[in-house]
């Protein structure tokens, strides 16, 4: 009996022997170590809140670190969560293929990995994968796009459109590109949409760590070098701080004022300066990932593996991280724009009316 439980056991036998009844707060059922990416994103805020609310109110302790996109970092986080004991590991991963060795002491030590919406690569050692359909995620920006272009630009084909990608080293970034381009791609082999620039392929469109910074200079690059007397009429975006690097370039340049039309740019995770933006008609879309039903899938993952269950899984085949295939529970994205953002994001409790005035 270890000397908490020693202790707990006497003061309720002397309480008993009292003739009183106390009650004692629920023992806990074990830690969970949860290694977030960064904190530079309200999304990843947002995750760990939730993840913390819901594991807590499960009766488990947590532990909660962010790595600020810092590979080392987050490695050696990994590598003290693991060395203190915990039961259970959650991780979305900064560089899906830099954990191997971490993650083999891990399962050394009996503790399961849960891959949280990034998969981890190249490890046979994580146990689950809880995330939404990236693929798709892809595919609803992709139609997105398209129809704010037939909206805005209908009389001026083909659409000239530019393509930014997601960081190379996060696995997502490629479902996403690729869920875009099943859309894109017949489209542009049909001559309805023209990449001025010619930049295609995730090599070259890729926006390493997802930095809104180095999306806002690659789109000034692409203006200067390519719009002279062309305008642009879309920009795929796979993410909300890219979108604002891209549309802080385009209105630098006029887009959005006299007769010169925003161009139609995509977005994703529903983030508040996106979705003001798409109030003032700037912005025209996003991706809503509800992080509250991944941190409750992800929760419940936990709690089967615990128990020497197996979890609710509805994926055995897409998510092959170079060592297995990871079984995987993909939540349903949702697209968002002016027209539904209201009842999407505020109906369903996870922003206030006043969070995005």
């Amino acid at each position: 009996m270890t000397t908490r439980r020693a202790a707990l056991a006497a003061i309720s036998f002397a309480a008993l022997a009292a003739g009183a009844f106390p009650a004692f707060a629920q023992e806990s059922k074990g830690t969970v170590g949860i290694a977030m990416p960064t904190q530079s994103s309200a999304r990843w805020i947002s995750d760990g809140n939730s993840m913390v609310e819901q594991f807590e109110a499960a009766g488990y302790d947590t532990v909660l670190q962010y790595a600020e996109d810092d590979i080392p970092t987050q490695l050696n986080q990994v590598e003290n969560m693991v060395s203190q004991g915990v039961d259970a590991l959650v991780v979305a991963a900064i560089d899906g293929t830099t954990l191997s060795n971490a993650l083999a002491n891990a399962a050394a030590a009996g503790i399961p990995v849960i891959a949280y919406d990034r998969l981890i690569r190249d490890s046979g050692d994580v146990s689950y994968y809880a995330t939404f359909d990236n693929f798709q995620v892809g595919v609803l920006q992709a139609n997105s796009l398209v129809q704010c272009l037939n909206e805005r630009f209908a009389d001026q084909k083909p659409w000239n459109v530019e393509l930014f990608g997601g960081s190379p080293d996060d696995n997502n970034a490629f479902f996403f590109y690729d869920g875009a381009m099943s859309v894109l791609q017949p489209m542009i082999d049909a001559g309805d949409i023209v990449v001025p620039s010619g930049q295609m392929g995730m090599d070259v469109v890729g926006t390493l760590r997802w930095d809104p910074a180095t999306a806002q200079s690659r789109m000034d690059n692409l203006l200067s070098a390519n719009y002279g007397d062309k305008t642009l009429h879309g920009a795929l975006s796979p993410y909300d701080g890219l979108s604002i690097g891209i549309l802080s370039s385009v209105k630098g340049v006029g887009y959005g004022s006299g007769d010169l039309a925003m161009p139609c740019v995509t977005g994703q995770d529903a983030e508040v300066p996106s979705v003001k933006s798409i109030v003032a008609g700037e912005q025209h879309s996003t991706v809503f990932k509800d992080t509250r039903e991944l941190a409750r899938v992800t929760v419940g993952m936990v709690e089967a593996v615990l128990a020497g269950g197996e979890p609710e899984i509805n994926d055995t085949e897409t998510y092959d991280n170079g060592v297995k295939v990871v079984p995987s529970y993909l939540l349903v994205p949702v697209p968002v724009d002016a027209s539904n953002y209201e009842e999407t994001l505020v109906g369903s409790g996870y922003y206030t009316a006043e969070d995005i005035q």
